[in-house]
């Protein structure tokens, strides 16, 4: 393993990213950011700049990872990683649960205490967050995140670019298709495959005009 890190934003996120690559062993680590906090004193590592530096620094940072919560935008920065020629290593807490029949893909984020179990695929540029529950044979969708404390049961499909919010449960053989954004403690019984965002017990598409903030 290379020992520095380079990480796209410096959020919320991006600073429990920045702790799991220090637990997983890398000695040095840094941030990219357009819009650092203004309270300095919040980083524990040091802000090179802004994001437009990035093509330059793959001498010094070799291996760097989006750390957005934004799917779409870390898709893109993701992407651009791998067109500037960065390595885009998976990063995993020593804390997870990870079987051995499971497969991850590169610039994945594997939050402290997560459980992802055997025959589960998780696609590139996913976020599987802090306590989430990924069980037999689910199919994690390209730069999809798993928010805390979410549980899918086994056999479940997510397609890519979806959020499944905070304590949110999925049954088993769900599938949820792209673009889909499944509401905080939600419960998945039926297969939800249209685009949009999903809520309740059990789990409703609501209203364009009620869509925001329920991830």
């Amino acid at each position: 393993m290379n020992a520095a890190l380079l990480i796209l934003g410096c959020g919320g996120h991006g600073r429990v990213v920045a702790d799991t690559a220090v637990e997983a062993g890398y000695k040095k680590v840094a941030f990219l950011d357009d819009n650092p906090p203004r309270e300095e004193r919040r980083l524990a590592f040091p802000v090179l700049g802004a994001l437009s530096l990035l093509p330059g620094l793959a001498g010094e940072w070799p291996c760097a990872i989006a750390a957005l919560g934004d799917g779409a935008r870390r898709l893109a920065l993701f992407e651009q990683l791998r067109q500037s020629r960065f390595s885009t290593p998976t990063l995993i807490h020593p804390s997870a649960i990870i079987s051995r029949g499971a497969t991850i893909g590169e610039g994945v984020f594997v939050a402290a205490g997560a459980i992802i179990n055997s025959g589960a695929r998780i696609a590139e540029a996913a976020i599987i967050n802090t306590g989430a529950r990924i069980d037999h044979d689910c199919d994690i969708g390209t730069a999809t995140h798993i928010a805390p404390g979410a549980t899918l049961s086994g056999r479940v499909t997510v397609g890519a670019g979806s959020w499944i919010g905070t304590g949110a449960s999925v049954r088993q053989n769900i599938r949820i298709g792209d673009g889909v954004t499944i509401g905080v403690g939600a419960a998945v019984v039926s297969d939800l495959l249209e685009a949009g965002t999903y809520a309740g017990v059990p789990a409703r598409r609501l209203p364009r005009r009620q869509e925001v903030g329920f991830a």
